[in-house]
């Protein structure tokens, strides 16, 4: 496919190594030249430096024969008027916008990007994605990271042990003589700052952080077995009232009426604006870092705190002040992905990668072919990928303990038809069975090649 990512930004960047990886024809727009400079020097792709909306950049790029145009640059008008000109001159076949204003996105103006309108195929919302992904890790609070794979029917969840885990200096292997009926497979582990697959003979010690799949049905018996208790959160104070805090407070309101939110927010119109819109959420206006505005929040006895300011430094510190002030639970929104290995150094629960999670949605909306998903984890380390089987791939009619897969990559579960399989030796990977598998990053290639997403990629 030719494809143009209008916005070489952190997200651009990212999309363009995942479809640059795939063989497909990519062309990067910017109109910052040091970015196209690092995309096109870092990827196999081409680069152009114009602004994305002006029809003779977009020509520049190629856009006469263009598959697919991707706008995601920092401006929604732009990435608006990307999409109107690749559509009207160009008649660019799939268009897909990011846009960040909630006005853009609601509902009773979903008409406005009809073809004979505003002509966008996917409207990507990071604010939204980031809303969803509060929700999650508010609904599974011992992890620090999770996500669902397999239309929800198997979760990932990424743990910290301490002390109270009980299988700790157990062996792997042993894992599944103690607990026969348990799906849960550990798929990697960081430790001491570095991600690895483990073995079957590794085991697992205080202060590792441990990638595990599991079925949806499990989840609560797994978090027990490594040492983590299931409380429900019922009153929760949010710092940042923002698009992305906004966006979580109304969610918690219409689809969680036992939870409790108090908003906290430094800007007094926008916290005004959140007032006036939200009906059961309590809005104080202040500084979430100031330890008097926590006090008013009953800090000390609410079930979690969730810091999503737009700036990664106050996100931090409002969640260790919150957690030195009593706060069981600090879940905070970080976008520059070198931090996270901080985190959990300070005590901090769980994080959210804005960029990631847009990253990773942008891809589940692109895909037609054989892989449906893929979820980016810590900086980058590794990826899950979630594919299809091809008649014509390497992997296809072979056990699992006969596939020769890199020591970077394990198979974290398997769909034939409609039963969710343990990936164990002696599973057979069939021509249409789906496969989530992890890999890291320098092995992500090989797996590309192994499932040979480029035929009938699209």
């Amino acid at each position: 496919m030719k494809i143009i990512i209008c916005g070489a930004g952190q997200v651009g960047w990212q999309i363009a190594r995942h479809l640059a990886n795939e063989n497909n024809d990519v062309t990067v727009v910017d109109h910052n030249a040091d970015l196209v400079r690092r995309a096109t020097d870092t990827l196999d792709v081409q680069g152009i430096v114009g602004f994305a909306s002006y029809p003779d950049i977009l020509a520049r790029a190629g856009a006469v024969d263009a598959d697919m145009i991707i706008a995601a640059t920092h401006s929604d008008e732009v990435n608006m008027v990307t999409c109107q000109v690749a559509h009207s001159v160009f008649n660019i076949p799939r268009k897909i916008a990011r846009l960040r204003a909630q006005s853009y996105l609601d509902t009773i103006y979903s008409d406005l990007y009809r073809r004979d309108h505003m002509p966008i195929d996917v409207v990507i919302s990071p604010e939204t994605e980031v809303a969803e992904a509060v929700l999650r890790r508010l609904e599974t609070p011992a992890a620090f990271d999770t996500e669902f794979f397999l239309d929800g029917e198997v979760q990932m969840l990424g743990i910290a042990l301490t002390d109270s885990c009980p299988v700790l200096n157990t062996p792997l292997r042993q894992l599944s003589d103690l607990f026969s009926t348990l799906s849960a497979i550990v798929v990697a582990i960081r430790r001491e700052g570095s991600m690895f697959v483990p073995s079957s003979g590794d085991q697992l010690f205080t202060g590792d952080s441990c990638y595990i799949f599991v079925q949806k049905m499990d989840v609560e018996r797994t978090l027990e077995v490594f040492g983590k208790t299931i409380k429900t959160q019922e009153r929760i104070v949010i710092v940042g009232g923002g698009n992305v805090g906004f966006s979580v407070a109304k969610d918690l309101e219409s689809k969680h009426s036992h939870i409790r939110a108090k908003v906290i927010e430094k800007n007094r119109s926008t916290a005004e604006y959140a007032a006036e819109v939200l009906e059961k959420t309590v809005v104080l206006h202040g500084d979430g870092l100031d330890s008097d505005i926590l006090t008013e929040s009953n800090i000390e006895r609410a079930d979690a705190i969730v810091a999503v300011t737009d700036d990664d430094k106050t996100n931090i510190l409002v969640a260790v002040r919150a957690k030195s002030m009593g706060c069981p639970l600090a879940i905070c929104l970080v976008n520059d992905p070198s931090m996270v290995m901080l985190l959990q150094d300070m005590g901090i629960d769980a994080y959210i990668n804005p960029r990631a999670t847009t990253v990773s949605s942008i891809l589940r909306h692109i895909r037609h072919g054989r892989v449906l998903g893929v979820y980016s984890i810590g900086d980058a380390e590794g990826e899950v990928i979630e594919a299809q089987v091809l008649s014509t791939s390497t992997i296809a009619g072979q056990y699992i303990r006969d596939i020769d897969f890199p020591e970077g990559v394990r198979i974290a579960a398997v769909r034939k038809e409609k039963n969710i399989v343990k990936p164990s030796g002696s599973v057979r990977i069939e021509d249409g069975d789906q496969v989530v598998l992890f890999a890291l990053s320098d092995d992500v290639r090989e797996v590309e090649r192994l499932l040979q997403v480029t035929i009938d990629f699209f």
